[in-house]
């Protein structure tokens, strides 16, 4: 029998495996109110930054420099208020989680994703009035 996966990079694919699942799972609710950046955006961004922390070269400098760039894409000035900030500042917590997903911590990664989504979800019960924000932008 091939085997397919040298010495621990079965267990270097899962972290990747869930750090793509999370970032989806954390850009579906941004796509479930309409917003651009959404599922495949969330995951490349979670995935990409996980893969990042896998590797020995560049650490957090190339993370940080890609999302503030992808982040100050999603963020605009329009008829006299802000929007996207809600977004690209889950995008930022998202590269982050693939960070942590990348070392190996997975509690952590499961419990900060959860913690995402519960201030995603939840933040529109406790203030219904963001969540009005939300679907005009």
């Amino acid at each position: 029998m091939v085997n397919f996966f040298a010495g621990n990079e079965l267990e270097l694919f899962l972290r990747l495996l869930l750090a793509a699942v999370f970032g989806w799972l954390i850009g579906l609710e941004r796509e479930t109110i309409g917003k651009t950046a959404g599922t495949r955006t969330f995951a490349l961004v979670s995935l990409g930054a996980a893969l990042f922390s896998l590797s020995s070269v560049g650490g957090v400098q190339p993370i940080a420099a890609g999302i503030g760039f992808l982040g100050a894409g999603l963020i605009i000035f329009r008829e006299g208020h802000i929007e996207g900030l809600t977004t690209a500042a889950a995008l930022w917590a998202v590269a982050a989680l693939g960070m942590i997903l990348g070392q190996g911590l997975y509690v952590l990664g499961t419990l900060t994703a959860l913690l995402i989504l519960l201030i995603l979800f939840l933040m529109r019960i406790i203030h219904p009035e963001c969540w009005k924000e939300d679907k005009k932008t």
